[in-house]
């Protein structure tokens, strides 16, 4: 298979970096333009600013008449808003990686990097005003690096901060990501929306751009450190509190990656009571604290019926992978938000020096 222009130009980016020094970073910290990280581990990917077009009007279709759209064990980025859920696949946002969206009253940015198998998905609304992001075109840690098109701010993907510009040191407000494949999508949510290829770019989103990336062990890019406890492609859910990771294996929730049923871990992550749900089988996994608003704290168990419930508490209220009370006495109540998302393991161990790992 033939690699995208993408692709080669970062090889080729990569090949002169080897025939000569590292270029500085694109500004000196002790410049009129400060970051909040290394300036000269700040890089260039190649394609330029807006080189990969954000998506900001996305279509999207009923599954019921998709569900050819995708091979089975395609990845998607799936969001649930009200009474909407909307997936976004992998195919698509190989090639943008930002998808600007909104659904009723809230306006939210898909954020997806290729390089780091990371997506998370932000709040774009600020100082009352609406605003979108856009891909930069450079990367640190091998990570996109977004930029927010009101204030012209950098932002790190996966240090989940602002770095450079107007709004540095600001946290974008984060909601709940469920990644999954399609097949699985199909079965908890038969009645979501799907975003399509129509985005108003001529792109072949049927071939992956990167090659061999996503199960190879190299990278395009450099980091800073290298964590090798783990295949560094593994894919990861991570669990963020206070500045303070701990990774759960995909792989790790389930007997093998054939067993669909749902594992659940209870532990604490630096102090803090939280829950992990997931399936390797389904390539799933969600997090979510454990204590209640009112304090109440939550023992739960596994629920294997197929469908989008997961977790099942002491109290019989069952709830789905958006922490929401389907049945029971809480229905209609979620479980309180812990920063999470899935990444690839070498992206976790290069962001979080003092990363734990999960082992059974």
């Amino acid at each position: 298979m033939r690699l995208s222009y993408v692709f080669v130009t970062m090889i080729t980016l990569l090949f002169l970096g080897a025939c000569r020094p590292d270029p500085p970073g694109p500004t000196n910290s002790s410049g009129n333009n400060p970051w909040l990280i290394p300036d000269n581990e700040v890089r260039d990917g190649g394609p330029g600013k807006d080189g990969i077009p954000s998506v900001d009007d996305p279509v999207f279709t009923m599954i019921e008449s998709s569900s050819k759209l995708l091979d089975d064990n395609e990845l998607v980025v799936g969001f649930k808003y009200g009474n909407i859920t909307r997936a976004y696949p992998h195919t698509i946002l190989d090639w943008h990686e930002i998808v600007n969206d909104k659904i009723d009253d809230l306006s939210f940015s898909v954020i997806y990097c290729p390089l780091t198998g990371s997506a998370t998905i932000w709040n774009r609304e600020y100082d009352g005003k609406t605003g979108s992001f856009g891909v930069s075109g450079l990367l640190y840690n091998t990570n996109i690096i977004p930029y927010d098109r009101k204030t012209d701010s950098n932002w790190s993907q996966m240090r989940l901060q602002c770095v450079n510009g107007e709004r540095m040191g600001d946290h974008p407000e984060t909601f709940n990501v469920v990644e999954t494949t399609w097949q699985n999508w199909r079965k908890m949510y038969p009645s979501s929306e799907v975003m399509t290829t129509n985005t108003g770019f001529n792109r072949d989103y049927g071939r992956y751009p990167y090659g061999g990336y996503r199960t190879n062990t190299q990278l395009i890019f450099p980091v800073s450190n290298l964590d090798d406890r783990l295949h560094a492609k593994e894919r990861a859910l991570a669990v963020i509190v206070d500045g303070t990771a701990r990774g759960y294996p995909i792989s790790a929730l389930g007997e093998s990656e054939l067993d669909d049923q749902i594992t659940v871990i209870q532990e604490e992550v630096n102090g803090l009571p939280i829950v992990v749900a997931g399936s390797a089988g389904r390539n799933l996994g969600v997090a979510f604290q454990r204590q209640l608003a009112d304090g109440t704290l939550l023992e739960f168990e596994a629920v294997n019926s197929g469908d989008n419930i997961v977790l099942r508490d002491q109290e019989g209220n069952e709830w789905d992978v958006f922490g929401y009370a389907i049945n029971g006495v809480r229905q209609g109540q979620q479980l309180q938000r812990v920063e999470s998302f899935i990444a690839y393991w070498f992206a976790w161990g290069t962001f979080y020096d003092d990363l734990s790992l999960y082992e059974e």
